[in-house]
Parts: structure tokens; C-alpha cells; sequence
């Protein structure tokens, strides 16, 4: 679906991303990953976004922000389940504006959007992870009316360490 959704800003636009936006994402997530000081751990490629994306049993879905046409942003989400709601929810992978562009509503209306998507969807809830450090990110997800979930601690098991514990029984 490549249909242009109007926002409140001027020549701003959200539309879903094609098969042909991949190199555009991969940008944007190495982008953010140079923001976040996490370059080393990117090893995305085009091809492999595009067949999360866009092929076989789509795992992620991504909306962009253009203005006046031209990229300036995306939001990477999936579903995720909530046991205790009894209800689907969306898990917001990566936002991103580029540095020009902060601060002019534009991630505000991405969230907005997926706000909008997760009640169409009848998602009990959208929610996402925030590096500590990050307090430009954190100041502003608090002003759209976000909690830190401060009781909670992501555990992540990734490469040998996954190998090891697929292997262990």
C-alpha cells in the first residue's frame, strides 16, 4: 500500500513502505544506528529487508514520512501479544527522523499514526525501548503522554549465546 496519508504539518506525508523502499530503510536504520553509537551491530541488507518486509510471512511493516516528497523519516513496527489484555499490540522496533528535521512534529505524527493504527487493529497497546542515555528521546516520548515501564528489564539472547540455548535440549 503506497497511499499518501495527510498530516497536520504542511507537505508532510506517512505512507507504508514498498519493495521498492528498501534501500531507504536500510539507510534510515543505519542512520540511527550511527546515532545510537550501535554501527558495529548493523548487518541488515537490502536483500534480507527485503524478505522480512516484503516476502513470504512479512515479519515488520514500516511507514515513512516524507516531505514535500522526499524521505525524512520512518517508524518499524510488528505485532506483538499481550497475554494479560487478551489482545494484540505494537511494538515499535526504530523511529527515526533525520537531525534536520527533529523537532518539527514529525516523529510526533508517526506516533500519532501508529497510535491510530494500533486502535484500528484493536491493539490493547503500543510500546517501545528507549536506550537510558537517550534523554532528548525520553523527554519527548514523555510529553506524547509515554510511561517508563521501570519495573520491567529487556533480556535479549542473540548469537552464540541463541545457538547455545537452541542447542541445549
Amino acid at each position: 500500500m503506497t497511499d499518501r496519508i495527510p498530516t497536520r504539518i504542511p507537505d508532510l506525508t506517512l505512507r507504508f513502505a514498498g519493495p521498492s523502499d528498501v534501500g531507504t530503510v536500510l539507510g534510515f536504520v543505519k542512520e540511527l544506528a550511527d546515532y545510537e553509537k550501535l554501527s558495529q551491530e548493523v548487518v541488515a541488507t537490502v536483500d534480507t529487508l527485503r524478505a522480512s518486509l516484503f516476502e513470504g510471512r512479512r515479519v515488520a511493516e514500516v511507514v515513512l514520512a516524507e516531505l514535500a516528497g522526499a524521505p525524512v523519516g520512518f517508524a518499524l513496527f510488528f505485532h506483538n501479544f499481550s497475554t494479560f489484555l487478551g489482545r494484540p499490540g505494537i511494538y515499535l522496533e526504530d523511529l527515526y527522523v533525520t537531525p534536520g528535521m527533529r523537532g518539527k512534529g514529525i516523529g510526533a505524527a508517526l506516533l500519532s499514526f501508529l497510535g491510530r493504527l494500533a486502535c484500528d487493529r484493536g491493539c490493547g497497546r503500543l510500546e517501545w525501548a528507549v536506550l537510558d542515555w537517550n534523554e532528548p528521546a525520553i523527554t519527548f516520548y514523555k510529553k506524547l503522554g509515554a510511561q517508563a515501564m521501570d519495573d520491567w528489564t529487556v533480556f535479549r539472547v542473540t548469537g552464540t549465546a541463541l545457538t547455545a540455548l537452541a542447542d541445549r535440549f
